[in-house]
C-alpha cells in the first residue's frame, strides 16, 4: 500500500507535470508588481502635501480675483500652480502612473524644481534685504514710480508710494519730485497726471513737481525721468513699494544713476505673496535682458 502511494506521487511529479519555467516567471513578476503598487508612507504624505498646496494656491487665486482686486493678470499663475500641484498629488497617489513616465523626464523635472527653488530663495533674499530702505535727507531729486491709477484715484500700492513721497518732500523742501508713469489701457488718465494732482492736494507746491508721462514699465520710468536731471551728479531718491525697491535700484544703477537711494513704501500684506513671486520673475527677466545690476 505504501509502495503504491509512493509510485503515484512520483508519477504526479514528473517533468511533464511541472509548471513551465516561463509561466512561473510571469507569476513571480506579477506578484512583484503587485507589491510595488502598494503606496508607501512617503508617497501618501507627498500626495497629501501636494493636494493641500493645490487647494491653497487655488484659494489664493480666487481670493485675489473676487475680493482683492488686481492691476494685472499675473495672479492667474496661482491657478496654474494649483493645477500643477493637483497633477503631482495624483501621480504620488498612483504608482502605476509614475511608472509610465520615462526616467529622464523625472530626473529633468526634479532637477528644474531644485534649481528653481534655490534661485527663488536667493532672489527673494535679495528682495527682502531692501524692504526697509530709507533715504538720506537733502536729495536733489525724487522719482516716484508709477502704478495703476483707478477711476476713483490711486491704487493701494500707488497711494503708499505717494504718501511716503509726501512725507519726505515736506521734510526736504528743496527736493524736486518727478512723477513717472504713462497711461495704461485700463486707466482714465496718465499715472503722472494723477500723481501730480495727489501731491498738490497734499500741499506740495506745483513748481516742485515734474511729470514724465510716457513710460510703461520700471525701466522706462528711470530712463525717461533721466532727462530732467544729471545722473552722474544729482542725488536721487527712488520711491516705490518695499517688494519693488531692489529691482528699481538695480535698474537705476545699470542706467547710470551714480547717487541713487531707495525709499521703501508699504504694501498690501495679503497681496505680498503675489507681489513677491511677480518680482522674482521680474528680477530674473531684467538680469537676463541686461537691464539691471545684481
Amino acid at each position: 500500500m505504501c509502495y503504491s502511494y509512493f509510485m503515484r506521487k512520483r508519477k504526479q511529479n514528473t517533468k511533464d507535470n511541472l509548471i513551465p519555467f516561463e509561466k512561473s516567471r510571469k507569476i513571480i513578476k506579477l506578484d512583484k508588481r503587485g507589491r510595488e503598487s502598494r503606496l508607501s508612507a512617503g508617497a501618501v504624505l507627498a500626495a497629501l502635501v501636494a493636494g493641500v498646496l493645490a487647494l491653497l494656491c487655488l484659494g489664493y487665486c480666487l481670493t485675489i480675483y473676487f475680493f482683492m482686486g488686481y492691476g494685472s493678470r499675473f495672479f492667474l499663475i496661482w491657478g496654474v500652480m494649483a493645477l500643477g500641484f493637483g497633477i503631482l498629488s495624483a501621480l504620488f497617489a498612483n504608482p502605476g502612473w509614475r511608472e509610465r513616465i520615462p526616467k529622464i523626464i523625472k530626473i529633468g523635472f526634479w532637477t528644474c524644481i531644485v534649481v528653481g527653488m534655490v534661485l527663488l530663495c536667493i532672489v527673494e533674499g535679495l528682495i527682502f534685504g531692501s524692504f526697509g530702505e530709507t533715504a538720506q535727507p537733502g536729495a536733489d531729486y525724487m522719482i516716484v514710480l508709477g502704478a495703476q491709477w483707478k477711476n476713483h484715484g490711486p491704487s493701494y500700492v500707488l497711494q503708499k508710494r505717494l504718501d511716503a513721497a509726501v512725507e519726505y518732500l515736506r521734510m526736504n523742501p528743496d527736493t524736486v519730485v518727478i512723477v513717472s508713469g504713462g497711461q495704461g489701457s485700463n486707466e482714465p488718465m496718465t499715472e503722472a497726471a494723477g500723481m501730480a494732482g495727489y501731491l498738490e492736494n497734499a500741499g506740495i507746491e506745483p513748481e516742485r513737481i515734474l511729470q514724465e508721462d510716457m513710460s510703461t514699465n520700471t525701466s522706462e520710468n528711470l530712463e525717461f525721468s533721466a532727462v530732467f536731471l544729471d545722473k552722474a551728479q544729482d542725488s536721487v531718491v527712488i520711491v516705490t513699494n518695499n517688494f519693488h525697491v531692489y529691482r528699481a535700484l538695480g535698474i537705476a544703477q545699470k542706467k547710470g544713476y551714480a547717487k541713487v537711494e531707495g525709499l521703501a513704501a508699504g504694501s498690501y500684506p495679503a497681496m505680498l505673496p503675489n507681489n513677491l513671486l511677480r518680482e522674482f520673475f521680474g528680477v530674473v527677466k531684467d538680469v537676463c535682458a541686461g537691464n539691471m545690476k545684481l
